[in-house]
This record gives structure tokens, sequence and C-alpha cells, in this order.
């Protein structure tokens, strides 16, 4: 029988404000454990939260990024559970009003097909501590008790590992141009817990439901569900049945482990917040928060594609970054002409190409825009090869020197001189009669491998376009 998977996930997402959500602590990472933390915080008795206004702004503007209808009265309950990193012994959360439902998200799909991710809600909250579990003990960090948190819960409309990355993905890239987050999964600040079952493909019912934690990239959340949909396609072809629960990533053996079962919304015992009122959400405030959004990376992908003719895949590469989309559109505007896709060439090949080998996005190459023209620009005069040039930019994201520099220490300039190539070619020639012989018989490929043994001899300083031109006028 054939299985379709399901999957939805829920995001935590660490706003990026100046303090805390309910109370004055100073938000600070990589502070000595336990000394960003307040009465408040940390729960004493007679203690009152003040809501961060700053955070509701940034709650808001996420919840319009992702088309979201924004509740007009919205209210803070106890989600009451024992955590030992939680002093209150329950956590300020959202239950029945949260703060907006009905979202969605546009993912592409491999044919570049868009598909519609459904997003139940948008709620706000606050984030738990931090446990550090060493050989004889476990400690409490109490500093992340309280940092605003914005909890994104999708529709189960992922229907497989891939789709759930490229979800993540676009979230992500969104979330980054809103400027609400750092988005950094190594501090915490972007966590996402996974939720999967199968059901036989046509079936309307949901299969039973597995949650998957302790997931901390994309890449992990991906591996997690890719395992999981054989597993659970193992126990279903054996006729298993098994009961909904929370399992664990052990990302070292590549596999998920069970944790606890899976508690429902009874178990927590919402009750409203009796500290915080309802807060109403006027049209107007919406509003002027609307009208301060950013160019999203769709808008942007679009614009990109109308102003620049570039193609869609072009475009999408360029704009999933907020950073190196700036840089990226700086690179277009300078670069000389109408016809941009030269610049662009370079931008999402040799230039992301050295990005991605030393583990850093385009901008923070931190390469000088107009040397980079210049490059470019020596290889479309035919002064240099486009191996060479590929060299070339290696050595200057290394040296921050110039092209002309460079090309000048390395004696780079291509041979276009035909006297001097006719030596070169008539050595070849001489040297590879079989090859020459192939050729005049009409295999191209002779052709090819005559002009790279020009090119050998001459250290790759040839200009292959004329070296090509020359031993076909000599042979034909």
């Amino acid at each position: 029988m054939n299985y379709q998977t399901v999957i939805g996930l829920e995001v935590h997402l660490q706003l990026k404000t100046k303090t805390k959500a309910f109370c004055g602590c100073a938000i600070d990472f990589g502070k000595a454990p336990n000394s960003g933390t307040c009465p408040v915080c940390l729960g004493f008795p007679g203690t009152l939260p003040v809501y961060n206004k700053e955070a509701l702004n940034s709650a808001i503007k996420v919840a319009l990024a992702f088309n979201c209808q924004i509740q007009e009265h919205t209210k803070f309950d106890r989600k009451n559970y024992f955590y030992p990193d939680l002093p209150k012994n329950y956590q300020i959360s959202q239950f029945d009003l949260p703060l907006s439902r009905n979202g969605h998200l546009i993912i592409f799909d491999q044919e570049h097909q868009p598909k519609r991710i459904g997003i139940t809600r948008i709620h706000l909250e606050e984030d738990a501590g931090k446990l550090i579990h060493e050989a004889d003990s476990s400690l409490v960090d109490f500093n992340r008790t309280g940092i605003p948190l914005l909890e994104i819960v999708s529709e189960p409309d992922l229907n497989s590992p891939q789709e759930a990355f490229d979800y993540l993905s676009s979230l992500k890239s969104i979330l980054e141009y809103l400027d609400v987050s750092d988005c950094d999964m190594e501090k915490g600040s972007l966590r996402c817990d996974a939720n999967i079952s199968l059901r036989p493909q046509g079936a309307k019912e949901l299969g039973v439901k597995t949650e998957l934690k302790n997931m901390n990239s994309f890449k992990g959340v991906k591996d997690a569900l890719t395992f999981e949909v054989k597993r659970q396609t193992e126990l279903l072809q054996a006729g298993q049945n098994w009961q909904q629960e929370t399992r664990l990533w052990d990302v070292q053996k590549g596999i998920t482990v069970s944790m606890r079962s899976k508690e429902g919304a009874k178990d927590y015992r919402y009750f409203p917040d009796p500290d915080l009122a309802v807060f109403i959400i006027n049209t107007p405030m919406i509003s002027k928060i609307k009208a301060g959004l950013p160019e999203l990376p769709q808008e942007k992908m679009r614009r990109f594609m109308r102003d620049y003719s570039l193609s869609e895949p072009d475009a999408k590469i360029l704009v999933s970054s907020k950073n190196d989309a700036r840089f990226a559109e700086d690179c277009i505007n300078r670069y000389p002409g109408k016809d941009k896709k030269n610049i662009v060439n370079w931008l999402i090949g040799p230039l992301l190409s050295e990005a991605n080998s030393r583990k850093l996005e385009l901008h923070e190459l931190d390469l000088d825009k107009n040397e980079l023209i210049n490059l470019i620009g020596f290889v479309q005069r035919q002064e240099i090869s486009l191996l060479s040039a590929k060299t070339i930019l290696t050595r200057m994201i290394d040296s921050r020197k110039s092209a002309q520099t460079l090309i000048t220490e390395g004696n780079l300039l291509q041979i276009s001189d035909t006297a001097q190539l006719e030596q070169v070619i008539a050595a070849v020639i001489r040297e590879n009669e079989k090859s020459v012989a192939d050729f005049k018989a009409g295999k191209t490929n002779a052709l090819m491998f005559l002009v790279g043994q020009v090119m050998k001899k001459s250290a790759g300083k040839a200009n292959p376009k004329v070296v090509t031109d020359l031993i076909k006028r000599r042979l034909v």
C-alpha cells in the first residue's frame, strides 16, 4: 500500500526586542547564567507582568507578512505544566484568542509551481529558560525566561521532508526581511517542532501523529522527517499500531527516539491570565504597521524579474537573503548597459560558489563591487580567460587587491596576437597527427582536443576563441 506523508510545523521565534516580554530585563545573549533576571520573570509572589509594546508591534508585523487575519480582541492565558526552567510553573501563552489566524505562505515545488501552505495561527507567548545537562548534574539558566516568543503554526499541508525544508527556508527569509529577529538557530532564536503522520493514499482521515523535537537546523528537520517517514511506513506495513507521542532527533545516530506521550490542550489546563487584560487591536493600528512593511522576498523577486529581465530561478536565488539581495541589486545597478545577465551569472555562479565554499553569504565576502565589475570587463574584452578570472576572484577576496594588480602580478593577460599563436598551433599540429586526421574526418571533439593542447602549451594564456579560429583556418 502507498502512503501519503502529512506534515505540520510549529516554529518558535524569539523577537528582537531590547527587553523581555513582561518585565524590563535587558536581553543580552551570552550573559553570565541567571544574571539577566528579575522578580517578575522569575515569578516571585506579588509581581505583575506588563506586556512589551515593541513585541506586540513586531508580532502584528509578522502576522501581516504571512497574510493572517489579526484578531480585534486577543488575550493571554496560563499554560500550566511543570518544567524546571519555568519558575512560575506556567507559561504565559495564548489559547482560544490568539493574536492572528488563517494565514498562508507560498512555496515552490521542484517544477517551480506555487503551493499554498496554510498557517493556522501566529500567537504570542514567553520563552522558557535553558537546561544544561552535565555528567552528574543538571543546571538551569533563567536568562532566556520571559523573552518574547512567537509561535507560528502551519496547517498539515506539507507532504514531504523537502517541502518542509522549503517552507522553513521561505519563512526564515521573510522574517529576516522584517528584521524582527536574528533567526539564529544556534542561539535558539529560531526553533522548530514537526508533527508528522502517514495515511493511505486517497484517505482523508489523518494518521497517528508523532511530534519531533531537538532539531537545531533546517537540514536536521529534513533528516528527522525522512527517518520518521521510513519508520512509520515500516510500522504500517507490519500492521503495528502506536500512540501519539513526542520523539527526539538523535543527530549522532540519525534516528528518532521516544521521549514521552504527547500532551493535549486539556493537559495544560489553560485559563485566562488574571494579571493581563484583553488587548484591543484596532484598524488604525494595523494600518499603520502594514504601511511600514518592507518589500518582502516574493515582491522583490517579481520586481527583479520585471526590472532586470531575470528568470524566476535566478531572481529567487538573489532575493533569498535580505543582505544578499541588497548587495546583488547594488552590483546590478552599477553594471553598465541594459543587459544585466552577465553580472547575474557571476553573482549566482562564481560568487555564490566562493561564498558557499567559505560558508558565508554573498555580502559577507566583503568584495568591492566596482572591482568585480572591472574583473568582468577584462573577460568581456577577452583580455583574460574565464578560468583566469575565477582564479583572480578568489585572490581578490583573499587579498583585497584590485583585478588589474592581480592580473599584472600573475602575468595572466591572454595572448591574442596571431603571429605568436601561430607558432604554438603549428607545434601542436605536428605533434598530434591523429587528432588532425580525426578533425578532417569530421570528428568535432578532435578540435577541442587541439585547442586544449594549445592552451596547455601557452600555460592557459592563449585566447581560446582566436585559437579555435586559427586552427580551423589551417585545417579546413
